[in-house]
């Protein structure tokens, strides 16, 4: 009997060894493509893949990945200081996305679409797994990458991109993933997780600018918060470590700002595992109207991207380290020009008439003395504001106070205006051309969308002044003429403008020098570009080769603006060459020659062009065609993201030609200027753009040639 239970002993025994897991062995490394330079290193053993890169102040950044699969990816991410000091920030962590996969509505516009709601629609979130059998790594320049394969998600597969660019603080993590499934629509969130925290305290900003600082296991249930700079930051004894997201490429476009609760942390986000974690998100309800999410055309590669920041420093200065990747989400004066944005449907003028009956008063209503959308454009260094007003039902009742709201608008902009800041009246009237389009006059105008038939086109009224009675095409340019007004196609190409302006071309209004062009915004969302609003750059160039000089300014388009909102991740700006800020009461006639003479520049935030001439014009300007048909771009550029790639970009009246200059051996925070010399022969214009790593870009408008 005692034989007998021996042996059964040794038995269980022997099967628990053999159905104890064993380690798993350990991924490949090939090193074929990595440049040493820049202070960039790889070291690594049967288990760990070392790379170290140059830190700002003398440090050295350093992230530890575990090549065994069943072991979190990141080992660390450290800082070494001078005498070989290290602080590990963050320890046994795994980068994670989750990837939402909706279905786009590809009916009738194809991709070019913002009237969509995948969120309707059947959708489901998959949590990216990892299955990978090597680790390549990489150099571009001053990137490194370490290139991850296996990894799926859904229907979607592709590799793990961790890269880190010398002389900068990022770890810049993507998924990139690509499916063969056509109509699909897609969110991402990302972030780190661990099973055990090594980080003491999750930090951001809120909406009221203050800081918020909570335990690490404070939310045992992972949610979603709201914060500025669209940041959040674990913070541990030896510094912190920030998560953050391309600013303006990862707000997929909405009709409103507000701030949807970009970032999280806590236990079981997704309720996908135990684990916890902190990073960012993408809100699947949005404003609860359209709510396009984000192109993935089968065969692309969708790059959904994060970053993370390295800092010895408590989150507070962290945060403000992120804060300069966007100049604290505001726009930097430029010597020489005035910041200019587009587009805006505040409604200030319909809720001052509104408030002012209710409140019995003929004066400014009680709440509206400094109205929430004025201290926002204020904070984001916006110099001046173009409304976009009255974009809403205009039914009898409505139509028939025309001229109060007019009166009203105008009043309230001057009003509102001071020496550094110009409020301007305008609207989105979308009568009687054809798709929607925004109106621009240099001074105050009376004019009538829908005037009773017969009525003259101008009249006087007393206390008013002249009025306008437009009833066509033609008496629009007529107006405009008249005043010396601009107009130009509201979100080009899509929304209510899908068509437009390709179908009225021909126009006289149109070919009009009243005309100025179109608007660009980031819509619709794609990842898989390294540049935001093709739609509308590919328009610019069309509009060119098309014969007119017609430009490109840069739109917002959202409704309602408040302190609280992300509006900055919306946004872009113009950058008008401009050397004094006009007065409301001296009208802003410089304003609109600016634009109509093409003397701006079109940007994120991130990348500027202060200076750009082709042939020794700057934009908007002719010059001779040369004998051997050589143009001299040269242009002074500054960013704050690493920059990726200028590009100088002509055409012929029916082609397009690109030369793309690669920016990859520059660092982060920069300034250069760049000289390039390009064939173009044939050439009837020539411009320029700039990207960086984050599609962040910048764009001029087009130097002709005769």
């Amino acid at each position: 009997m005692t034989r007998f239970l021996v042996q059964i002993g040794c038995t269980l025994a022997a099967v628990a060894c053999f159905t104890t897991p064993l380690q798993a062995e350990p991924i490949g490394v090939d090193l074929a493509g990595f440049l040493p330079g820049h202070g960039t290193s790889v070291r690594h053993d049967e288990a760990e893949l070392r790379l170290a890169w140059s830190l700002p102040n003398a440090e050295i950044g350093s992230l530890v990945l575990n090549l065994r699969p069943d072991e979190p990816l990141i080992k660390a991410l450290s800082i070494h200081t001078a005498g070989n000091k290290s602080a590990a920030l963050l320890t046994d962590a795994s980068p994670v996305t989750y990837l939402t996969v909706g279905e786009r509505k590809l009916q009738p516009h194809g991709w070019t679409v913002f009237f969509d709601n995948p969120p309707r629609r059947p959708h489901e979130t998959f949590r990216a797994l990892r299955k990978s059998k090597g680790v390549k790594v990489q150099t571009a320049g001053r990137k490194t990458s370490l290139v991850l394969d296996g990894l799926s998600a859904g229907g979607f597969r592709g590799e793990l991109w961790l890269s880190v660019y010398a002389g900068c603080r990022l770890v810049h993590v993507e998924a990139v993933l690509s499916t063969g499934e056509d109509a699909r629509a897609i969110l991402y969130d990302a972030g780190l997780a661990s099973d055990e925290p090594s980080w003491k305290s999750i930090v951001r900003i809120d909406t009221s600018d203050t800081l918020q600082r909570v335990a690490a296991r404070s939310q045992p249930e992972a949610a979603p918060v709201a914060a500025r700079y669209r940041a959040i930051v674990a913070e541990s004894e030896a510094g912190s470590v920030a998560i953050f997201p391309p600013p303006h490429q990862y707000l997929y476009p909405l009709d409103f700002s507000d701030n949807f609760r970009f970032v999280w942390h806590g236990q079981g986000f997704h309720r996908q595992g135990s684990e916890w974690g902190f990073g960012v998100r993408q809100p699947p309800e949005g404003d609860g109207r359209f709510v396009p999410w984000i192109n993935a055309p089968p065969g692309t590669e969708q790059r959904l991207g994060v970053f993370y920041l390295l800092s010895r420093g408590g989150a507070d200065k962290t945060i403000d380290e992120v804060k300069a990747f966007t100049h604290g989400d505001r726009y930097v004066p430029l010597e020489g020009h005035k910041t200019f944005s587009s587009h805006y449907h505040v409604e200030h003028t319909l809720d001052f008439l509104r408030k002012q009956k209710e409140q019995q008063t003929d004066g400014v209503p009680r709440g509206l003395e400094e109205p929430p959308f004025v201290k926002t454009f204020k904070r984001h260094g916006v110099q001046i504001v173009h409304l976009a007003e009255f974009h809403v039902h205009h039914s009898p009742e409505f139509i028939a106070q025309r001229i109060e709201q007019l009166q009203t608008m105008h009043r309230e902009c001057r009003r509102l205006s001071d020496d550094e800041f110009l409020l301007l009246p305008g609207e989105e009237p979308n009568v009687h051309l054809g798709g929607h389009w925004i109106s621009f006059f240099p001074r105050p105008v009376h004019w009538l969308l829908h005037p009773e038939p017969g009525e003259p086109f101008d009249r006087q009224v007393e206390g008013v002044g002249t009025v306008y009675a437009v009833h066509s095409a033609a008496d629009v340019l007529r107006l405009m003429e008249k005043e010396r007004g601009l107009m130009w196609t509201a979100h080009p190409r899509i929304k209510s403008s899908f068509d437009y302006p390709d179908r009225y071309r021909q126009q006289d209004f149109y070919r009009s020098d009243r005309f100025l062009g179109a608007a660009w915004k980031a819509m619709p969302a794609d990842l898989s570009q390294p540049k935001l609003g093709l739609r509308c750059l590919d328009l610019l160039d069309d509009m060119a080769n098309w014969g007119q000089q017609k430009y490109v300014l840069g739109e917002v388009d959202v409704f309602k603006v408040d302190p609280s909102h992300e509006l900055y991740g919306h946004m872009n700006i113009n950058y008008l060459r401009l050397d004094k800020l006009p007065r409301f009461d001296d009208g802003w006639q410089s304003v609109c020659d600016a634009l109509r003479g093409g003397r701006f520049f079109v940007s994120t935030g991130e990348v500027l062009m202060p200076e750009f001439t082709a042939g020794g014009q700057p934009s908007g300007e002719t010059i001779e065609r040369a004998a051997d048909g050589r143009v001299e771009v040269k242009a002074r550029l500054t960013w704050t993201f690493p920059p990726a790639f200028a590009e100088v970009i002509w055409g012929d009246g029916e082609q397009v030609q690109r030369h793309r200059i690669d920016l990859k051996d520059h660092p982060a925070f920069g300034e250069m200027d760049l000289q390039a010399t390009v064939d173009a022969k044939n050439a009837n214009w020539i411009r320029l753009e700039a990207w960086d790593i984050a599609a962040n870009g910048a764009f001029s408008q087009p130097v002709w040639i005769e």
